[in-house]
């Protein structure tokens, strides 16, 4: 009997099924994409748009200049409640979407139309799933017309003006090797133009970000220093033998908060995302930075990222150049497998190998953003990047060294160390060539005790104290050189 009733029950399942089919259609059924999340990261580099699914989608785009505007047709696609909600997720302050519309423009197809503010350069790509997320569609829009970030800055000195808001792009060719100091020749040009202002250092401006980057080639050559071969808190390294000297230039401090945007970061057991905290002090430290001078010159920082969007990781290092930056200060919230690791650590490059298994392991994990932010990598051309990538020089990493070795004395000031030296890897963003790069891992963000302390406006401003200590330390032992120019 209850063989009979259980069988009585699965054919009425399939009839209902059956009827499903009848009532759908084939062309639903065919069309079986979900649409899982959409989200929007506004940035001046870049407006980039993820359309997250369970499977795989394919689009085809089509720009129109005037008005300008963008088209994209997404196959394997029903228009649904998520793709609606697209539309509100554009922020009025977008520098490139002005806004969003969506519709089914045939059966299984769906457009989105993006009506721009400016004319950009898209780039579309799909991504297969990694990580936490499935299947990803993106769309990066990239302003064709750019703001040159080393102008922007040496504007702000000259005018003696609180930072213009941030001017950030993708790269575009504008300076090459081998011509004339850009800041001197900016300088003298700003200076020469009629009722220019004058040369005298700016009040110091308020916290802001001054971001961006052009793709001038770094002109700046330092003189190869000697090998440290030990930290500057041991007596056995004196200060380089030079008298403090007036530069009279810009002393341009690259900050780099880890991950963003698409790229959260580690994130704590109470929530706490890498790439917020990180973000926060890279501003504090930006305050502090914009409010020193070395020797008579004034500083400036400039973050590769001043919000919640993603830079691939050899950007970073590109942006740091473009602007000739005399350090770069990458800024990380460390994380493990168990929750008891703790305690802040200091890295600089490897060119060989790592100088324990957890900085190979470290190294590792940081080098896995791109893959978790999302690189089109069909538009960057791997030997340019590897190139770019392998031109580290044993000064540089000496540099950094000294660096690192200045920032980590102070740091023990603030709380623990995870290990008492500065230690060695390869890390993708600290290969700058000529800038000396350093990768600070703040705490460990998966203890909770120290999660606690990333999120306390206490530790952030005593943690920002001391990276300014470490950096007028190394200034204090290796003064900023001053730059060459063409003969």
């Amino acid at each position: 009997m209850h063989f009979e009733q259980g069988q009585g029950l699965r054919r009425r399942k399939l009839l209902q099924t059956g009827l499903a089919v009848l009532v759908l259609g084939s062309r639903q059924l065919a069309w079986g994409a979900s649409m899982l999340a959409v989200r929007v990261w506004p940035s001046a580099d870049y407006t980039r748009v993820t359309l997250e699914s369970d499977t795989a989608l394919q689009a085809s785009q089509t720009f129109i200049p005037s008005p300008p505007r963008l088209a994209i047709d997404i196959q394997g696609l029903e228009l649904n409640s998520a793709l609606r909600e697209l539309v509100g997720k554009v922020r009025l302050d977008d520098p490139n979407i002005a806004g969003v519309r969506v519709g089914q423009n045939s059966p299984g197809v769906v457009r989105l139309v993006i009506d721009l503010k400016r004319e950009i350069a898209p780039q579309v790509f799909a991504l297969a799933p990694v990580a936490a997320y499935q299947h990803r569609l993106v769309l990066d829009l990239y302003p064709r017309v750019v703001a040159d970030p080393l102008e922007a800055l040496i504007n702000e000195r000259l005018q003696g003006a609180a930072p213009s808001p941030a001017t950030t792009a993708p790269p575009i060719q504008t300076q090459q090797a081998g011509t004339a100091d850009p800041l001197g020749e900016l300088i003298r040009k700003q200076a020469g133009k009629p009722g220019g202002p004058a040369m005298a250092p700016p009040s110091v401006p308020a916290i802001g970000a001054v971001a961006g980057s052009g793709s001038a080639e770094l002109m700046t050559r330092r003189t190869p220093r000697p090998d440290p071969g030990v930290y500057l808190d041991s007596p056995d390294h004196p200060p380089r033998a030079t008298s403090p000297q007036r530069t009279d230039r810009l002393i341009i401090i690259a900050l780099d908060p880890g991950h963003g945007g698409e790229d959260p970061g580690a994130v704590g057991p109470a929530g706490t995302r890498e790439k917020d905290v990180v973000l926060q002090i890279a501003h504090r430290l930006k305050e502090r930075i914009n409010a020193t001078n070395v020797n008579g010159s004034p500083m400036r920082a400039f973050l590769t990222r001043d919000a919640d969007f993603f830079v691939p990781l050899h950007v970073r290092v590109q942006k740091a150049r473009n602007v000739q930056a005399d350090l770069f200060v990458s800024i990380h919230a460390d994380a493990f497998f168990t929750p008891n690791a703790q305690g802040a650590s200091v890295f600089a490059l490897s060119q060989g190998g790592a100088s324990s298994s957890a900085a190979r392991w470290m190294a590792n994990q940081e080098n896995k953003a791109d893959l978790i932010g999302g690189v089109n990598i069909v538009a960057h051309d791997a030997q340019v990047k590897r190139a770019l990538l392998d031109m580290s020089t044993t000064a540089q990493i000496n540099d950094s060294l000294q660096l690192g070795g200045a920032m980590l004395r102070e740091i023990g000031g603030v709380g623990r160390l995870h290990k008492p030296k500065v230690e060695q890897a390869s890390f993708a963003v600290l290969k700058a060539p000529d800038i000396p790069s350093v990768l600070v891992e703040t705490a460990f963000i998966s203890n909770p005790d120290e999660e606690d302390k990333l999120r306390s406006t206490a530790y952030q401003e005593s943690l920002a104290d001391a990276l300014m200590k470490g950096i007028k330390a190394y200034f204090a032992r290796n003064p900023p050189l001053a730059r060459n120019r063409a003969v």
